[in-house]
């Protein structure tokens, strides 16, 4: 049993509830194809939330799980080959809150129901982030108190609502609400003070937002830790089973800070028409700055936008190549570019102007590329699809980033060389698959007892189903990337 905290009557009145598996059950929606998912956000406006419960005592804070002197517990948090649970509390006031305002951003919940799962009519983006509530989290017999949550997500979010279909995917941020309860100054948990709960949108094998996050960081590039949870919420009537989702660690928190020399440089995360860095795109605002926000310095990547479009490229390659390489970290893009198209992933970069970050490494002074939201990786996708592994089908002058690296004999040569190295390493098809029957034996009792309006999936099937064409895909990119290297 959860241990909830008799601090206010709330709390109190919860104390009791004891938390149960649901029995599995056939879920009952749309099969129609989903929008394309975009979870790149608007800057976070917290509104007025009404503070009425100061007064508790956070009987289970400790150093080692609370506080922000402990190093990120990446063991606990982020285990592999596991699924943990994640409890959240909210009151019914604050939920009805939380709900009020996603109709005031996206309308009625439902509107669209009769095409559950699928994108429900014209996708609406949103001008403001949901709002953050406070809420209890308990996670394996402790509380984190006062806890900010909120909704999170784009189009996904916005098709999932309108669809009614409440598995929605949310923001936690530990010290959010520090101003109002004291007792809760720097939370963290375990070291963490943002995470993000990804509701699997659009993936009915729900493994491709970890699967994808595997293959990047076995490849050697910096990206987030990823973890399945199973979610229950309680809003006034009991935990209610909200699914199966991907944990996944927050950039701008722990990954330059673990995985990076020095995490004082800036970090980007563009969205819009300057993330395609095409000639003449250059606008500070839609570089948005994850860190030193109070420092109006772009010249970094206005400097890449500048070099990769310096007439060198063509009259003096070698030297271009020399100038574009103290900006930016060619070879991890490459490495990335590699595995972005072996794997295939169309919704970011190349098709889309979202779902990657730049950091600026201060120890090198290069702006190196991390990968973002991979929900929607590992399959040929939506709009267009996934581009060609010879990028015959990219626009060059809207995509320079790859189209100018790929027609460079030099880094062409690097990306056939990482390309090869994705199927042989990291992206190996007897591996792969073998990661895909044991993480869906792992998940498939927790995906199929999903309830109706907590789901993506119709009904039991849609799991193995998916997971088939997940071993099917594997076996078809490495003979794709066969008759690439061949020609």
């Amino acid at each position: 049993m959860i241990r909830y905290k008799e601090n206010n009557s709330f709390y109190k009145a919860a104390r009791m509830i004891t938390f149960s598996l649901f029995i599995a059950m056939f879920v009952s929606c749309s099969d129609d194809d989903v929008a394309d998912d975009s979870t790149e956000e608007t800057t976070d406006d917290t509104d007025t939330v009404d503070i009425d419960d100061t007064d508790f005592v956070a009987t289970d804070w400790t150093t080692e799980t609370h506080t922000k002197d402990a190093d990120p517990n990446f063991d606990t948090v982020f285990e592999d080959n596991t699924i943990k649970r994640l409890d959240f509390v909210i009151t019914e006031e604050r939920w009805q809150s939380m709900l009020d305002d996603m109709t005031e951003l996206y309308g009625v919940f439902g509107a669209s129901a009769g095409g559950q799962g699928g994108p429900g009519g014209t996708t609406t983006f949103a001008d403001e982030n949901p709002i953050f509530v406070p809420g209890e989290v308990f996670f394996e017999g402790k509380q984190w108190y006062r806890v900010g949550l909120r909704f999170k997500g784009n189009s996904s979010l916005q098709s999932s609502w309108s669809s009614g279909i409440l598995k929605l995917s949310f923001k936690l941020d530990f010290d959010e609400f520090e101003d109002d309860y004291p007792q809760i100054d720097n939370q963290r948990f375990y070291g963490f003070k943002k995470l993000s709960l990804k509701n699997n949108f659009n993936d009915r094998s729900m493994l491709r937002e970890k699967v994808a996050a595997n293959v990047f960081r076995e490849a050697g590039l910096a990206v987030s830790n990823t973890a399945f949870y199973t979610l229950y919420v309680d809003y006034g009537n009991g935990p209610q089973y909200f699914g199966v989702y991907t944990l996944v660690e927050e950039v701008d928190d722990t990954v330059i800070d673990t995985q990076f020399d020095d995490n004082d440089g800036n970090l980007y995360k563009p969205d819009g028409n300057a993330a395609s860095f095409a000639l003449g795109s250059f606008n500070e605002e839609e570089y948005e700055k994850k860190t030193n926000e109070d420092e109006a310095d772009f010249t970094d990547v206005e400097s890449l936008l500048n070099i990769l479009h310096d007439g060198s490229r063509i009259t003096d390659a070698e030297s271009w190549r020399a100038n574009l390489e103290t900006v930016f970290d060619t070879d991890v893009f490459l490495k990335y570019l590699a595995v972005n198209t072996v794997i295939q992933n169309w919704d970011t970069y190349g098709r889309m102007t979202h779902n990657y970050l730049l950091y600026n490494d201060a120890t090198t002074n290069t702006l190196n590329w991390i990968p973002w939201d991979n929900n929607e990786a590992l399959q040929t996708g939506n709009r267009e699809g996934s581009l060609a592994l010879d990028f015959s089908d990219l626009d060059t002058e809207a995509w320079p980033l790859i189209g100018y690296l790929y027609q460079d004999e030099v880094y062409k040569a690097k990306y056939d060389n990482y390309v090869q190295e994705v199927v042989d390493g990291p992206f190996n098809t007897s591996n792969m698959q073998a990661l895909y029957s044991s993480y869906s034996s792992l998940v498939e009792p927790f995906a199929t007892m999903e309830e109706p309006g907590f789901s993506f999936l119709n009904n039991s099937s849609d799991f193995q189903a998916a997971i088939s064409e997940l071993n099917s895909h594997v076996g078809q990119r490495t003979t794709a990337v066969s008759n690439y290297l061949s020609n």
